[in-house]
């Protein structure tokens, strides 16, 4: 019996990773560009309006396991281009970055998918689907907060004042999209492209 066909052919080398939240994305009006392995969507043709979200699923992350992971529970660390975000004390979740991945780091690139919020209105759009408090004096840049997004469970970084990143389920990428579309489009929401956000 020939086991050939578990062979990786050669055109699978050059295999495009893919969000889960795409068929959304390319229904919206994205335009895609390859980067680093990953098909992203780079633009929709539109400005951002008072709120905007962008599928960054494509962002490397990383467990981190160990004594020595610094950190406090709730917070997150700038490294960087990478946050650290303290899971519980002996685990970390590394996001972003491009740099050599620690020895025992656990990539978890594709458990999570990712959608960055942001504008004035980013607040009001989260609350509408999410019960954490996420008010500046509460949660100012830096937090890192778990619980229970639109009723599935997953974490939001606090980036920046009007700037979060949520974490979710692989597997629920695309209702997350629409969740966070029905809760921006009437305060003039819609996705934005890379090189929007770069820019925000």
């Amino acid at each position: 019996m020939s086991l050939a066909f578990l062979s990786v052919a050669a055109a699978d080398n050059n295999a495009v990773a893919r969000s889960p939240m795409e068929r959304k994305a390319k229904a919206a009006g994205a335009r895609f560009e390859i980067r680093d392995g990953w098909n992203v969507a780079v633009d929709y043709g539109s400005e951002p309006g008072p709120v905007a979200w962008a599928d960054v699923s494509h962002l490397r992350k990383l467990e981190l396991q160990g004594d020595g992971v610094p950190g406090e529970l709730g917070e997150a660390k700038r490294e960087g281009d990478a946050w650290i975000c303290q899971l519980t004390p002996t685990r970390a979740l590394l996001i972003g970055g491009d740099h050599a991945a620690p020895p025992d780091a656990v990539d978890v690139t594709t458990c999570f998918a990712a959608l960055t919020i942001f504008g004035p209105y980013a607040r009001e759009v989260i609350a509408r689907f999410c019960a954490l408090d996420l008010r500046p004096q509460v949660a100012p840049p830096g937090s890192f907060r778990p619980g229970s997004i639109a009723r599935q469970p997953g974490m939001i970084l606090v980036e920046h004042t009007d700037r979060f990143l949520l974490l979710f389920g692989w597997a629920v990428g695309e209702y997350m999209w629409t969740v966070v579309d029905d809760a921006a489009r009437s305060l003039g929401g819609g996705p934005v492209g890379l090189g929007a956000l770069q820019h925000a």
